[in-house]
């Protein structure tokens, strides 16, 4: 038996596409990939796009129709594939390609001073020569403009890899954008939570992030919409959650780490931070008074089973510094060992705490596979 092309057109046209009614060749369903050898014949089947219902059966009809038309002995059966005219849609590219850690820095309930820890955090691991960004995703109550300094800052674009992008603003070493560059600072942010969640995207996907070691999101107190929308568009390595020591604080950021445990969600929790944990007052800075409870946030960790990361102490300084635009962790960035913690050391417990984030990342990515973003249900 003598095989050749023509012979396999030939018996092909006896196949007809259901979605039309005409045969393969005449479709131009028949790929110029037609290949003998022997007894065996293989080619390809050409379909619009990859969801065609009739495209298994039309592959069984084909090689019935060679075995039917040519020879029972024609070696055709699995031999048939299938191209596409129209692709599968390729996956999304991965949102900042360059970072290496994305950690949210989280709270059950406002008033816990998240904002002043995170602005605090950026700033230590900065000054321990790590390249850091900084999103203030707060978007009702956006703070790290005035942490920062930076109010009256504008935002302009850079061009790079041939497209415009927002430029995020650098000050202390690290690079932030926040909603409250392009709202007024005097007026409230009355938006539905789709309009906010968008703005949020665009300061993600639009910003010129470029290489970073850690990305910090100042997420807003609470659980909400925009929780999710991070979740879902971002790869998070994992979260601190910071908290005070009183019950009522404990039992929302209880709240807070569950939803990032949940099933749906499960973003790693890094650890607590314990705000506020006492009070020291300036002219007797080996007294310790604890005026929101002693040791709440440590019982929690251990009952959850997480990492306490820091205590940090309640001092009017670390507010004076966070309202005059200077965190005051900038004053880690010039003092090191026991000068630093003798002269500061609320300023040695942010450092401290960049510390503990960093070998907590460490360990989450040595254990743990890589992040990935939340699927959308």
């Amino acid at each position: 038996m003598t095989l050749y092309p023509n012979l396999i057109l030939e018996a092909l046209k006896n196949v007809k596409y259901p979605g039309n009614g005409k045969n393969l060749v005449e479709n131009g369903m028949i790929a110029d990939d037609i290949r003998i050898d022997g007894n065996k014949v293989s080619f390809s089947i050409i379909f619009d796009k990859p969801t065609d219902p009739f495209a298994k059966s039309v592959v069984r009809a084909a090689e019935t129709a060679i075995n039917t038309y040519i020879s029972p002995e024609v070696e055709i059966k699995g031999n048939i594939a299938t191209q596409f005219r129209t692709a599968l849609p390729k996956a999304p590219e991965k949102l900042l390609p360059g970072v290496k850690n994305i950690i949210g820095v989280s709270s059950g309930k406002g008033g816990v001073g998240k904002s002043t820890v995170a602005a605090n955090l950026a700033v230590s691991l900065a000054a321990k020569g790590y390249k850091v960004g900084l999103l203030d995703a707060d978007i009702f109550g956006p703070s790290m403009p005035k942490m920062f300094g930076v109010e009256d800052e504008a935002l302009y674009m850079v061009n790079q890899e041939g497209r415009d992008w927002i430029e995020p603003i650098e000050k202390y070493g690290v690079k932030m954008l926040s909603i409250g560059f392009a709202v007024d600072k005097e007026k409230a942010v009355l938006w539905r939570g789709g309009m906010a969640s968008n703005a949020l995207k665009q300061l993600i996907s639009d910003a010129w992030w470029g290489d970073l070691d850690y990305f910090l999101i100042d997420m807003p107190p609470g659980t909400s919409d925009i929780h999710l929308t991070l979740v879902q568009t971002l790869a998070i390595t994992g979260v601190v959650v910071v908290s005070t020591p009183q019950e009522v604080a404990l039992a929302d950021a209880r709240k807070g780490i569950e939803m990032f445990r949940n099933p749906n969600v499960n973003v790693p929790v890094l650890g607590i931070v314990e705000n506020m944990a006492w009070f020291t007052p300036a002219p007797h800075p080996e007294e310790k008074y604890y005026i929101f409870g002693n040791g709440g946030a440590k019982r929690l960790a251990d009952k959850l089973g997480v990492e306490l990361l820091a205590q940090i102490p309640l001092v009017a300084r670390i507010c004076e510094h966070a309202d005059s635009g200077s965190p005051i962790a900038l004053v880690a960035a010039t003092n090191t060992g026991n000068a630093l913690e003798s002269v500061d050391p609320e300023a040695k417990a942010f450092a401290d705490l960049a510390t503990a984030v960093e070998k907590a990342c460490d360990r989450r990515n040595e254990t743990l596979p890589p992040s990935a973003p939340v699927a959308t249900h």
